[in-house]
């Protein structure tokens, strides 16, 4: 073997006896086979054969078993984000024709991308109240192939009845995905509660970091595999082995870091709840809050994501007053180690169930800080509203 050919072909090194702790990171995008008969019957190696880089290397099946046992699925896809895992959860399942009936609180792209692209291929879009299994049963139909549901639901955290959803779905014909991302499979598990699709925004709190983007679809049964896995292909959708393990390391944590948020999140919204400028704090474990029952009846634990409704007068002062916090930060996305603020509108993507309150809502991501910087941080934030407010009314 001459020079040339030696830079370029690599030796064979034993691997036995290193056993690490950590996943290796198994970067490739061509697979060599033994020979020819290998290479030809490739296809035959059906989802759990490596036969190309985009459908999986030995480091990103790692994160997908993971993710398979924590679901109690049958198998687990990654996508390079949560909205795209929410989108491809379905489209492998509706052609023109079909429906597809969507809770009126899902994540706002996950809207956009029905009324744009689904609308464009021909499928029939509804949205139905998430807290209404009779509304979801008046708009069903024979043609609604997929129930998308959000649980709790963006922003406004609505708590959904998964398994009387996926009753009257399944009594239709018609198949359940969940975007399951606020509770993550910790604190909430959808398939054991009739879905048929869970996916997860693995950008946040299970690579918990804020410094990468990735989501997964996790099916209930084999059926469902064989349509996500071609069109997946078909797509080109793939993502990095690096980016996957940087994932498996953030989930090695996720059990402590959702308990410190959680625990957080619940001192901060029981403070909230009492304040003379917030109308209503939107948080499951909270007692008050709408859908208690339901999470309690059906949940593990919580997030440490809330959202804090303002009094009419308090509300135009939200967003100014964000200038004062010190140790949370305004951001977008949530659920790594920072706490974080945003002002949310919603009414413009309520139809099924309107939204009658302030259009304003402050999302809450509570992280991994002292809690006592953060307690400091909200008096200083809710100090300068009060300010405003008074100021604004004396004028």
């Amino acid at each position: 073997m001459k020079d040339l050919t030696q830079c370029v072909v690599n030796p064979s090194v034993a691997t036995e006896g290193f056993d690490s702790l950590s996943v290796p990171v198994h970067r490739g995008s061509t697979i060599v086979f033994a020979n020819a008969e290998g290479y030809a019957t490739r296809g035959d190696r059906g989802h759990t054969g490596y036969t190309y880089g985009l459908y999986g290397t030995p480091t990103t099946r790692t994160l997908e078993a993971k993710l398979t046992a924590l679901e109690n699925g049958a198998w687990t896809f990654l996508l390079p984000s949560g909205q795209a895992a929410n989108s491809f959860a379905v489209l492998p399942f509706l052609q023109a024709g079909d429906r597809m009936l969507i809770a009126d609180t899902s994540y706002p792209p996950m809207r956009d991308f029905a009324n744009r692209d689904l609308v464009g291929f021909g499928i029939e879009v509804d949205y139905y109240d998430p807290t209404s299994v009779a509304d979801l049963e008046r708009r069903i139909d024979g043609r609604t192939k997929v129930v998308w549901c959000e649980s709790p639901g963006s922003t406004t955290m609505e708590v959904q009845d998964m398994p009387a959803i996926a009753a009257v779905a399944h009594r239709h014909g018609a198949l359940v995905g969940c975007d399951n991302t606020w509770a993550t499979p910790l604190n909430f598990k959808p398939l054991d509660h009739g879905a048929d699709l869970a996916t997860e925004a693995l950008t946040k709190y299970i690579s918990g970091h804020s410094d990468l983007l990735m989501g997964s679809i996790t099916v209930r049964n084999e059926a469902l595999i064989a349509p996500i896995r071609s069109a997946l292909g078909r797509y080109g959708i793939g993502v990095s082995p690096d980016d996957a393990s940087l994932v498996l390391r953030g989930m090695e944590t996720l059990g402590v870091r959702m308990r410190q948020a959680s625990d957080g999140a619940m001192a901060l919204a029981e403070r909230l709840a009492g304040h003379p400028l917030v109308a209503e704090v939107l948080y499951p474990p909270l007692p008050a809050s709408p859908g208690h029952a339901v999470w309690k009846r059906d949940f593990l634990g919580a997030s440490g994501v809330f959202s804090v409704v303002f009094t009419p007068a308090a509300t135009p002062h939200v967003s100014p007053a964000l200038d004062t916090l010190r140790t949370f930060a305004i951001g977008a996305s949530w659920g790594g180690t920072r706490s974080l603020m945003a002002p949310m509108p919603v009414r413009r993507n309520r139809t099924a169930r309107p939204w009658a309150g302030e259009d304003l809502i402050l999302r809450i991501s509570v992280g991994l800080e002292d809690p006592s910087d953060l307690h400091d941080d909200l008096t200083a934030f809710l100090d300068d509203i009060a300010a405003r407010t008074a100021g604004a009314q004396a004028a």
